[in-house]
């Protein structure tokens, strides 16, 4: 772990620690904290994780998890999800490419999906205190950058692949911000980034990356796009296990400075100590006006249905400052004396039962859900917005009725289980997907 220091005094400085992919080690990432804490004589306000966070709450998430079974493990994450213990830090983190994507999709808006973690979405703005947030979740593959959101448990074929795949829709909402960010985060790299930061030592880490960058193949469309449209300060990512920064000179006198780190292994450059003076934590995670208003003015465009060009459409700007207008009311409305204009998100609610120890199911052996839950965080923010609930649609039937299955209950460890249609489907080789040796 490193750390980064900015001007002024620990007094009235926000410490974020920034971590490159989690792969469900929260115990010894708090603990990192803990001992630089220790060591530094500091506070820290906010853990940030940049992707394969892994929030798998019981056996049955692995399955719907894009690891070989060979290699999944439950992690730690289902305790701070029972409540055995709690987060000692404020977390906030976007989704890679391994995670459980069932439980991510009941808070494809974000969400807490445990006491004192936030997920920011599968597009997202979020504020911490005075510092804005915005983020990107998953990784790019063009061949599913246009589809719409069909995806749902147990995923079949290669839906357990594609279920993280970033889709044109949600870049269109996060390009629509125009407010200043602070921080935005995604988990693979932006396209072109890495020439702005020392590629020698870059390749030198990780050769193989060296053909990729000089045929500027390595990142993401998508991202590079972001990154020239938002200019936010700071950009940080993962995904490719190495270390690396650099400084994006947009040459009207902003600049954002990129840094990606590594997964948490011992001696790795996992975690980053960064200093913002400027701002505080007060207040914690509250909800951004202007992206509720983003999402209640393209609500009615998000294609959910089973199709490979979604010709995705978002609304123009006149719209958006309608629906802003209307949020900034609802806020209003809805604020008391203590939080004023700043909507704290709603508390967490679990939706599926917790790993116990009688569990003597191995990683491979659970039953994939198959049905998606209305997590109450979801349908309160529904009912804020005043929006219609469509996580649940039936993808075949363009974005109506309910997917239902006809296969009973049975009885489980976990008491009554809904069982999985088919079993996991065989693993698939992904073109667009990066072999990183010792992450299978």
């Amino acid at each position: 772990a490193r750390r980064t220091t900015g001007a002024g005094s620990d007094g009235g400085v926000m410490k974020i620690a920034v971590e490159g992919c989690c792969h469900g080690e929260l115990d010894k990432i708090y603990a990192a904290m803990r001992h630089l804490e220790q060591r530094e004589g500091i506070k820290i306000d906010l853990l940030i994780c940049c992707g394969d966070f892994q929030a798998v709450r019981n056996i049955d998430d692995l399955e719907c998890m894009s690891v070989p079974n060979k290699y999944k493990q439950l992690g730690t994450f289902h305790k701070y999800y029972s409540g055995e213990t709690t987060a000692p830090y404020p977390t906030l983190f976007i989704g890679g490419n391994h995670e459980a994507s069932n439980y991510l999709w009941e808070l494809y808006y974000g969400g807490f999906v445990c006491p004192n973690v936030y997920y920011l979405g599968h597009s997202g703005v979020i504020n911490f205190g005075d510092l804005r947030v915005g983020g990107l979740s998953g990784i790019y593959k063009s061949g599913d950058y246009k589809r719409g959101q069909h995806e749902r448990p147990p995923y079949r074929e290669g839906q357990v692949k594609s279920a993280y795949h970033v889709r044109e829709f949600d870049v269109k909402k996060l390009k629509s911000v125009t407010e200043p960010l602070d921080v935005f985060l995604s988990h693979d790299w932006p396209r072109n980034v890495a020439r702005y930061g020392d590629v020698q030592s870059l390749t030198r880490k990780k050769p193989f990356l060296k053909s990729e960058i000089e045929d500027s193949s390595l990142g993401s469309p998508p991202g590079e796009d972001l990154l020239q449209t938002l200019q936010p300060t700071y950009w940080f990512s993962a995904h490719l296990h190495v270390k690396f920064a650099a400084l994006v000179d947009h040459g009207n006198g902003r600049s954002t400075k990129f840094l990606a780190l590594d997964k948490c292994l011992p001696k790795r450059d996992f975690m980053q100590i960064i200093d913002l003076p400027d701002k505080s934590a007060n207040d914690g995670f509250w909800l951004d006006p202007e992206w509720l208003g983003i999402l209640k003015a393209n609500h009615g465009y998000h294609p959910i249905v089973e199709t490979r060009n979604a010709n995705a459409r978002v609304a123009d700007a006149a719209d958006r400052e309608k629906h802003r207008l209307w949020v900034d009311a609802r806020l209003r409305e809805k604020s008391d004396e203590k939080n004023k204009n700043r909507h704290p998100p709603f508390p967490f609610a679990p939706t599926a039962i917790p790993h116990a120890p009688s569990d003597r199911r191995r990683p491979g052996q659970g039953d994939a859900p198959c049905v998606v839950p209305r997590n109450p965080q979801t349908v309160s923010l529904m009912d804020l917005l005043d929006l219609d609930f469509k996580l649940d649609s039936n993808p075949r039937g363009n974005g109506g009725s309910v997917q239902t299955y006809p296969l009973p209950p049975r009885q489980g460890p976990f008491g009554t289980l809904v069982p999985r249609n088919l079993p996991p489907p065989p693993p698939t080789r992904d073109a667009n997907e990066i072999d990183l040796p010792g992450d299978e």
